[in-house]
């Protein structure tokens, strides 16, 4: 125990480049997180939305989103049949942490199903919900949020006809406070985060580099892969498989996906690491013979996609809506002679994460529920978007996508690890030598 404790403050104190912790530490982490979560985030989030109790369950292999991220790390899914219920003491402000199942729930959460008195489950469940009469009774339905929308339809018909007449007029959704648990990150989280972030990036400018793209040999799966495997070696996971593509002059070249001098690559990946999640896109241009810099058209077309990015972060306000965000944010950037396309989202627990979508790459008027959601402080995004940009002698408009973390907080929003400022070259071009 010794040697973890030692490995978690090494964690804390270490710069962003810290290496991966071995499992063991990490699941005292992820309990850590959790216990200071419930400690610290619930019960305000609990008065804020009005709901006294919050009824999940789930059963094995088939898990509420929102029930997984509460299970403790050595859980890798749901028990049978597992309830958790949670109930907001109005008059002390605390909130009760129950299991209504065989066993505890990691250190915080207690069981509390005596089977010998109720051999059913449903009707344990029934007493617990009687006994503190809450007023409001959270279940995770959402037509908005999949996230949210986690309790299946036998465990929600099973559910209700165990509970009273009376009560059952008191179920609501709990989508407002499934969205405050899965976006609101804490302190400790966003310690965590830069280091998940500059991870990425290092992934990123490794695998654009000589060690892995070999001109007129590598094709772009074999980079595509060789991401995949880079993250798993290191002993991240990922939510998603990469992607790398290529943009060029001339399309109509042979062997369309081995990558050549002139090309614009572009990559988006993510890494999963202590429940959180990572995403970013970013590109790398080929040197010609004879280029030492991409060309200055490329390098404006970058630029222009950074000036969306400073322009979608200047509408961020609390209170907001992300389909207001993403209007203002269209508006000022097309004012401005740019063409682009915003299509940023909430990360965290989850890749495309609870809370205020700012546009979808197909919904550029507004995205209907999730873009009318609000920023909250306390929350993470990824800033992704592109600008199209023609360049002399390409056959068609290049597209700079672009993609960044960042944490908005009462002090502003802020990209977590920076951003890339300019196209990453390849070759690395030598240091000038007087």
């Amino acid at each position: 125990m010794k040697k973890i404790l030692l490995a978690l403050t090494m964690l804390l104190a270490a710069p962003a480049s810290a290496d991966v912790l071995p499992l063991r530490a990490q699941a005292v982490v992820v309990n850590q997180l959790l216990a200071e979560r419930f400690d610290q985030l619930l019960p305000d989030m609990m008065a804020q939305t009005g709901i006294d109790m919050w009824v999940l369950v789930s059963r094995e292999y088939n898990e509420d989103p929102v029930l997984k991220t509460m299970l403790p790390a050595e859980w890798l899914n749901a028990r049978r049949r597992t309830i958790l219920v949670f109930y907001r003491d109005a008059a002390s402000g605390k909130v009760e942490r129950l299991a209504v199942a065989r066993y505890d729930v990691g250190a915080s959460i207690k069981q509390s199903w005596d089977k010998k008195k109720f051999p059913n489950q449903w009707d344990a469940l029934a007493d617990i919900v009687k006994t503190r009469n809450p007023r409001k009774i959270g279940l995770n339905t959402s037509a908005t949020f999949g996230h949210a929308d986690g309790i299946d339809h036998t465990d929600y018909n099973e559910l209700l006809a165990a509970l009273p007449a009376a009560l059952k007029s008191r179920v609501v959704s709990a989508e407002p406070l499934v969205v405050r648990w899965l976006e609101t990150r804490t302190e400790r989280e966003m310690q965590i985060y830069p280091q998940m972030v500059n991870a990425t990036h290092k992934i990123i400018e490794e695998g654009f580099s000589e060690r892995v793209i070999t001109p007129g040999v590598t094709t772009t799966e074999d980079v595509v892969w060789w991401f995949r495997q880079k993250i798993r070696d290191l002993g991240y996971d990922t939510w998603f498989h990469p992607s790398v593509e290529i943009q060029r002059q001339d399309k109509e070249r042979a062997n369309p996906d081995v990558i050549i001098p002139g090309d614009l690559l572009h990559v988006d990946i993510g890494i999963t690491y202590l429940r959180l999640n990572t995403d970013i896109q970013q590109h790398v241009y080929l040197l010609k013979p004879g280029e030492t810099a991409a060309p200055a058209a490329l390098q404006q077309a970058f630029a222009g996609a950074n000036r969306v990015q400073d322009i979608l972060l200047s509408q961020f306000q609390a209170g907001r809506s992300g389909n207001a965000m993403l209007a203002a944010a269209l508006q000022q950037a097309r004012a401005e002679g740019l063409r682009p396309t915003i299509y940023s989202h909430p990360i965290g627990y989850h890749g495309h994460a609870a809370g205020p979508a700012i546009g979808m790459w197909d919904a550029q008027t507004g995205v209907p529920g999730s873009g009318d959601e609000v920023l909250r402080p306390r929350t993470a995004y990824s800033i992704e978007l592109s600008n199209t940009a023609e360049i002399p002698g390409w056959r068609e408009p290049v597209n700079i996508m672009l993609e960044e973390d960042a944490y908005f907080d009462a002090s502003g929003v802020r990209y977590i690890n920076g951003r890339q400022k300019q196209l990453l070259l390849l070759p690395r071009p030598s240091p000038s030598v007087e």
